[in-house]
């Protein structure tokens, strides 16, 4: 080009984007960047005020409160019903000796007359052995095979209270000895023997399979 026009020199102007546009652009982008933190504020003031956040957070993880019960309810109660209460024999089943160990005659049958009422068989009526006599300082011994400590002993011990259990070596379970210690007086009244035994041969009450709160 020519005239007031020509240019000289080895240098040419450069042409650049108007600066208005990008002002224009960052504006829009702070603008947006701002409403989006304003609305996640407001969100979370919202969640403050009306309770929801300290829900969530007391919430927690949720608890598998199947693991929390433990064992099943069937095999509680299959544990329950296999023990003691389901062998137990009924008095009419035990034949029971009755031995006097102490210096008062006439103790065994007053005692074995009182247990045949009870519906106990009486075996044996008479003095106890060398090995207890006079050596039996309480209420009385309940003597029978080790079979017996978890069948017939427990059923005659609701009799006597007190009255200390000890096994031998007889096989014969069904069989045993209540051998009347020094300290005897009487058997347990009749009323209370018979609660006593009812709670023995009673279901024994299952631990409960139901979990805590989760």
């Amino acid at each position: 080009m020519g005239g007031q026009y020509r240019i000289t020199g080895d240098k040419y102007p450069r042409m650049r984007r108007p600066r208005g546009r990008r002002r224009l652009v960052f504006l829009v982008v702070a603008s947006v960047t701002a409403l989006g933190l304003v609305g996640w504020g407001t969100l979370q003031l919202i969640d403050v005020f009306t309770g929801k956040g300290d829900k969530a957070t007391a919430a927690g993880p949720k608890r598998d409160c199947t693991s929390a019960v433990g064992p099943s309810a069937e095999a509680t109660t299959a544990s329950t019903t296999s023990g003691v209460a389901g062998a137990l024999p009924k008095p009419g089943q035990i034949t029971v000796n009755v031995l006097n160990a102490t210096a008062r005659s006439g103790l065994a049958k007053q005692t074995a007359d009182e247990l045949k009422k009870r519906g106990f068989r009486i075996g044996d009526v008479g003095n106890a052995t060398a090995s207890y006599d006079k050596k039996v300082a309480g209420a009385g011994v309940l003597l029978g095979a080790k079979g017996a400590a978890r069948a017939a002993l427990p059923v005659l011990g609701t009799q006597l209270s007190g009255a200390e259990v000890k096994t031998d070596g007889r096989a014969q379970a069904d069989r045993v000895d209540l051998i009347i210690g020094t300290a005897f007086k009487s058997l347990t009244k009749k009323e209370d023997a018979d609660k006593a035994l009812a709670t023995l041969a009673g279901p024994q009450p299952a631990a409960s399979a139901s979990p805590k709160s989760c």
